[in-house]
C-alpha cells in the first residue's frame, strides 16, 4: 500500500489568464471574459446574473470602445507586468508545478488569423523561461474561458464547425514554439461547465437562443473533434508530452436512501461524466442516446469523427473540486446552495458552507478521486481545489487566513488517504495561488490567492503583493511532501 505523496509529486497552484493577466495591449483581441462588467453599487443578483446568462446588448456593449462600464478581468492583477515577481514567489513557496492558461486572443487576436502575434509569443516565452529559471514544471491549458470574441461575433461561437481548424492552428502554433518548454498540456478548461454557462464556455449567447440545449451539444461535440486532433498534433510535436483533458466535478450525493434520490444523482453524475467519458475513452458512451433524446438533441457527427476520438483519447484526467451538492427529487421542499452546477442540487445539512454560499465537503474530495481514478485507470490530476473568502489586512500588514488554511489542510488529508487507496496522482494545484478577478462575480474580494493583491474590486489599489498566512504553511506542506499539514 502507498503511505503518502509519492516522489516527484506536483504541487503548485493554478490561474488563468484571463483571470490575472491584464495586459490589453500589443494587439490583444478582446475574449469572451472580457465581457464581464462590475459595478458594486448594483445589488449581486445584478450582476452576477451575467455568468448566468450573457445577453446580445452586453455582447454590444463590451465591444463599444467608449462604454463607461469596468471590464474587471481587462485589468486583472496585472500579471502581464508583474509575472517575474510572481513567480519568484511562487518559487519561494517551492511550487514544483504552476498550471496556467495562454490567452487565445493574445496569440489570435481575432481567432481566425492565419499567422499568430508574435508579442504575445515573445510574452508566454518569458513566462516559461522564469517559471524553468526556478524549476516549476508549467503545466499550460489552451483555452480557458478566453476564445476571441470575435469568434462569437463573426462566426456563432463553437456551433460552427470551423472554429475547430482555428483551434488546431492555434495549438499548432504553440506546440511548435514552446516544445522545449512545456511538456504537459490540457485542452479546455472544464469543458462540461458549458451547460451553465455557454457564452463564456463556447461562446453561445443564452437570451432568447431556441436551440440552446442543440447548440451547446454541438459545440461541445465540435470541442471533442478539435481537442482530439490537438492531442494527436501534440504526440506528433512534442512525442514526451502529456495532454490531458479537464472537468468541474461537484459530486451529486443522494440527498436520502429514496430511489428517486439515488437515480437522479446517477443521472445527474452522468451530466458531467459523459464530458470526461468523451475525451478519456474516445467515445460516446451508451447513454448518451437516452440523454440526446429528452433532450431534443440531434448531433451533426461528420464522417471521420469517431476515428478521431477514437484515436486520440486524453492521457490524464484533470478536475477541479470545490464542493459537492445533495440531490433531491423533490427539490422544492429543501433550500438550494449557491454555486450548484446541478439541476436538482439541494442543501446537505450535514456540511458547512463558505461566505459564498459553496458546501465544503473534504471527504467527497476523496471519493471523488476514486471514482474518477477507478473509471479511466489513467493519472488524475488536481487541476483546482481552493476556497474562496473575504480577506482581511491587520494593522502589521499581516493576512491571517486560518479559514484557509483548514479548508486546504482537510482537502489535502483525504487525497493523501486517496493516494493510499491506489489512485494514481499527478499533482495538485491549488486554486487561485495568487489573488484572481473571480470568474463568476467577477470581483476580486472573493479571494483564493496564498498572496494577496491591494485591489479592491473596482480596480483601486496599489497592486502591492503580500504573504498570507497561507502563504508560509503551504510552502511547509511542499517542503515536507504533504507530510506536515498542521
Amino acid at each position: 500500500m502507498k503511505k503518502g505523496f509519492p516522489e516527484g509529486f506536483l504541487w503548485g497552484g493554478a490561474t488563468a489568464a484571463n483571470q490575472i493577466e491584464g495586459g490589453l495591449t500589443d494587439s490583444k483581441g478582446l475574449s469572451v471574459s472580457d465581457c464581464y462588467s462590475f459595478d458594486s453599487k448594483l445589488p449581486m443578483s445584478e450582476w452576477s446574473k451575467q455568468w448566468k446568462e450573457m445577453t446580445h446588448d452586453q455582447v454590444k456593449e463590451a465591444l463599444n470602445e467608449d462604454s463607461e462600464l469596468y471590464f474587471p478581468k481587462r485589468k486583472g492583477i496585472d500579471f502581464y507586468h508583474y509575472f517575474k515577481e510572481d513567480i519568484k514567489l511562487f518559487a519561494e513557496m517551492g511550487f514544483k508545478t504552476y498550471r496556467m492558461s495562454i490567452a487565445w486572443s493574445r496569440i489570435f487576436p481575432n481567432g481566425d488569423e492565419l499567422e499568430p502575434n508574435e508579442k504575445g509569443l515573445e510574452f508566454y516565452d518569458c513566462v516559461f523561461d522564469e517559471l524553468i529559471k526556478y524549476k516549476i514544471e508549467p503545466i499550460v491549458t489552451i483555452s480557458h474561458y478566453e476564445m476571441p470574441l470575435n469568434l462569437v461575433v463573426e462566426y456563432g461561437g463553437w456551433t460552427n464547425r470551423k472554429l475547430i481548424d482555428f483551434f488546431v492552428n492555434y495549438s499548432k502554433c504553440l506546440f511548435v514554439r514552446y516544445k522545449e518548454k512545456v511538456k504537459y498540456w490540457m485542452t479546455f478548461n472544464e469543458i462540461n461547465s458549458v451547460t451553465k454557462h455557454p457564452f463564456t464556455s463556447v461562446g453561445v449567447i443564452e437570451e432568447g437562443n431556441p436551440n440552446l440545449m442543440q447548440d451547446i451539444y454541438q459545440s461541445a461535440h465540435h470541442q471533442f473533434v478539435a481537442g482530439a486532433l490537438a492531442t494527436q498534433l501534440c504526440h506528433e510535436i512534442i512525442p514526451d508530452s502529456k495532454m490531458g483533458c479537464m472537468i468541474s466535478y461537484q459530486m451529486p450525493i443522494p440527498y436520502s436512501c429514496n430511489p428517486d434520490d439515488v437515480q437522479l444523482s446517477v443521472e445527474e453524475q452522468r451530466k458531467t461524466l459523459f464530458f470526461s467519458d468523451v475525451q478519456m475513452r474516445g467515445y460516446y458512451p451508451a447513454y448518451t442516446a437516452r440523454m440526446f433524446r429528452q433532450l431534443g438533441v440531434n448531433l451533426i457527427v461528420k464522417d471521420g469523427d469517431s476515428a478521431i476520438l477514437k484515436n486520440n483519447p486524453a492521457d490524464y484526467l484533470g478536475f477541479s473540486y470545490y464542493m459537492s451538492t445533495a440531490s433531491s427529487s423533490e427539490p422544492e421542499k429543501f433550500d438550494t446552495v449557491q454555486g450548484n452546477l446541478l439541476n436538482n442540487g439541494v442543501k446537505n445539512p450535514f456540511l458547512s458552507v463558505t461566505e459564498w454560499g459553496w458546501q465544503v465537503d473534504p471527504k467527497s474530495f476523496r471519493v471523488s478521486l476514486n471514482q474518477l481514478y477507478d473509471l479511466y485507470q489513467k493519472p488524475i490530476l488536481v487541476a483546482e481545489n481552493g476556497l474562496g473568502a473575504i480577506d482581511t489586512v491587520g494593522n502589521d500588514n499581516k493576512i491571517n487566513d486560518s479559514y484557509r488554511i483548514e479548508y486546504l489542510k482537510n482537502h489535502i488529508s483525504e487525497m493523501k488517504e486517496a493516494i493510499k487507496d491506489g489512485v494514481d496522482i499527478l499533482g495538485y494545484t491549488s486554486w487561485g495561488c495568487i489573488d484572481c478577478i473571480s470568474a463568476s462575480t467577477s470581483q476580486i474580494s472573493k479571494r483564493y490567492g496564498f498572496i494577496y493583491v491591494d485591489m479592491d474590486d473596482e480596480g483601486n489599489g496599489t497592486l502591492e503583493r503580500m504573504k498570507k498566512d497561507s502563504f508560509y504553511w503551504y510552502k511547509k506542506v511542499i517542503e515536507t511532501n504533504g507530510e506536515i499539514l498542521n
